[in-house]
């Protein structure tokens, strides 16, 4: 995944003014010389990524290369290798360690000084880069002095180590985190990891992350007693956003605009996550075809558009053809579109002020003059980003996986039901599980599939018309079908090899139908990646193979360690947990 610091949502701090000449259409301001930006060190601290100093990823780093291949995978390709099968993916021996310090600061991303939650200083925080199959150690120190923090991982499987989600890190404490890196391509929500491995499609440059996220002007404890707020007549609703931020520089001229480097003739892979707290993000380059190679950490058969929609802990990789001008400078866009509050007909799938709902990023060829903004503009039509038709992922029979699996008839079919899960940070879930527990309490939401070896679920979204992008914890599932109203409850989208990935996004008013191998004991949660929605409940855990979990698998000491002094330091502090936990 990435990690997220705070107990309870990613970093989605902010305190700015979003500027825009127009709300929503910075290009009034197209061709003309930029402002003096304020120094990297206020805007984003020690990271160097949105900068034209941020150099290229190489295709691997340094490890062994077994029978003198090339490669550190040897002769493993996207087709020929089942990246689930222990047996088939390759064995590095090779451990790559990176030490965090989580700490408070203040930064003016777009332009105005905030409080926010920092890794070594950096937003984004640093990047961890290994190849396919090393293993990665993370030390963490908790330097909060108020609050526990944890980091989870998103979307990597921690086959035989499903234990990192528990205790959080007490303050003043520090925990190491260790997990092999089973998956590649790129990863990532308040901070990238890229993993290195065969390629879907050749490409000549590794751009690296491109962060893509909305943004907050209020601190995200207010944000969270926001959306927890209830009137008379019900629930407020939840934040709006303020701006949108490309590697967390937004269209403000104080603030500086992300840029990168382009090559004539060159093809260019550019890894996009989305790390937002709500926002679903249209992603686009003016005038460029983009080549889809890879989906959360599936590759693909590559597939060619020109719009990508990337819903909350989402990732997609492209591969950008450069063009044959080195003085040219063209526009990046991303858009949440209008606020799904507008009108009827005219409203977006996305809650913001109306403000600065999109931003740009500049792209350089060499020769181009860095110093002013291209004048390029977009074909894209603002229709596309509209409700509801737009609320959901890129259609599925577009994406195919690289590696061919097909979804077998499932043993064990369930709905989502109507509890709200809350989380008891003293009492995790695993452990209890690891010592023989199977009856849980209503609201810990656990549902115990004993040793079936796979079950699909079928969910409906009611209510309050929202999207709802769905991550699973330890698993990548496959999508078999997705669409407006109920599910016919026979339609499956290419059942011999359907869309895997971690997060799917289910359209308001509609269906998402997945299926998840169960491959993997541990206690692994099911939950919606929009902060509002997880911080609110909205979220199941899955208890799989529990015979496995009892007697096979040995948890660390330093995990028992670990929540001891989560339960010492909660022994004489309060914890101020204003949501679920999760």
């Amino acid at each position: 995944m990435g990690f997220v610091p705070g107990i309870f949502t990613a970093v989605v701090a902010a305190t700015a003014v979003a500027a825009s000449a127009e709300p929503g259409h910075p290009s009034q301001k197209f061709g003309h010389c930029r402002s003096p930006p304020l120094p990297q060190w206020k805007t984003n601290g020690a990271s160097t990524l949105g900068t034209l100093n941020h150099l290229p990823l190489p295709p691997f780093i340094n490890g062994p290369k077994p029978g003198g291949s090339p490669f550190p995978w040897g002769g493993r390709t996207c087709e020929n290798t089942n990246p689930y099968q222990s047996k088939d993916i390759p064995y590095t021996g090779m451990t790559r360690y990176y030490d965090w310090t989580v700490t408070n600061t203040t930064l003016a991303p777009d332009g105005v000084m905030t409080p926010a939650l920092v890794v070594n200083g950096q937003f984004p925080g640093p990047l961890i880069e290994a190849n396919w199959e090393d293993e990665i150690v993370v030390n963490v120190y908790n330097a909060l002095v108020t609050e526990g923090t944890a980091i989870h991982w998103h979307g990597f499987l921690q086959s035989g180590t499903p234990w990192y989600d528990e205790c959080p890190i007490a303050p003043e404490q520090t925990f190491a985190y260790k997990f092999r890196a089973e998956l590649y391509d790129v990863n990532g929500l308040a901070g990238p990891i890229v993993v290195h491995g065969p390629k879907t499609h050749d490409y000549d440059i590794d751009i690296g992350p491109v962060m893509l996220s909305d943004w907050y002007h209020s601190y995200y404890l207010s944000l969270l007693e926001q959306i927890y707020h209830a009137a008379p007549t019900g629930p407020i609703l939840p934040p709006m956003a303020d701006n949108m931020l490309i590697n967390d520089k937004p269209t403000t001229p104080d603030a500086g605009l992300a840029s990168f480097k382009f090559k004539t003739g060159k093809r260019h892979l550019l890894r996009l996550i989305n790390h937002s707290a709500e926002a679903i993000i249209f992603f686009s380059i003016y005038g460029y075809k983009l080549t889809v190679v890879s989906n959360d950490f599936v590759p693909l058969v590559p597939y060619q558009t020109d719009l990508i929609t990337l819903s909350v802990g989402q990732r997609t990789e492209v591969i950008v053809q450069g063009g044959n001008d080195p003085h040219e400078a063209v526009w990046m866009r991303i858009t949440e579109g209008l606020s799904g509050l507008g009108p009827p007909g005219n409203t977006g799938c996305g809650l913001n002020t109306g403000v600065a709902y999109e931003t740009t990023a500049s792209i350089y060829y060499e020769q181009a003059d860095t110093t002013v903004d291209p004048v390029t503009t977009s074909s894209i039509d603002p229709g596309r980003s509209l409700f509801p038709n737009a609320c959901g992922n890129n259609d599925l029979s577009t994406t195919v996986p690289a590696f061919v699996m097909p979804a077998n008839d499932p043993e064990f079919v369930w709905y989502m039901n109507n509890v709200t899960y809350q989380g008891d940070l003293n009492d995790p879930l695993f452990l209890d599980a690891k010592l023989g527990k199977t009856d849980f309490k209503p609201t810990d939401q656990v549902i115990n599939l004993g040793t079936a070896k796979a079950v699909r679920i079928v969910l409906t979204s009611v209510g309050f018309p929202a999207s709802h992008p769905m991550h699973i914890h330890g698993h990548n599932f496959y999508v078999l079908a997705e669409g407006l109203g109920p599910w016919d409850g026979m339609t499956i989208i290419n059942q011999a090899n359907p869309q895997r990935r971690d997060v799917q996004r289910i359209r308001p008013n509609g269906y998402l139908v997945v299926q998840i191998d169960l491959e993997n004991p541990g206690m692994w949660t099911f939950h919606c990646h929009v902060a509002w929605h997880a911080s609110e409940g909205m979220n199941i855990n899955i208890l799989e193979q529990v015979p496995t979990i009892v007697n096979d698998l040995q948890v660390p000491a330093t995990i028992a360690e670990g929540c001891r002094e989560w339960w010492s330091w909660t022994n004489v502090n309060v914890v101020d947990q204003i949501d679920s936990g999760l």
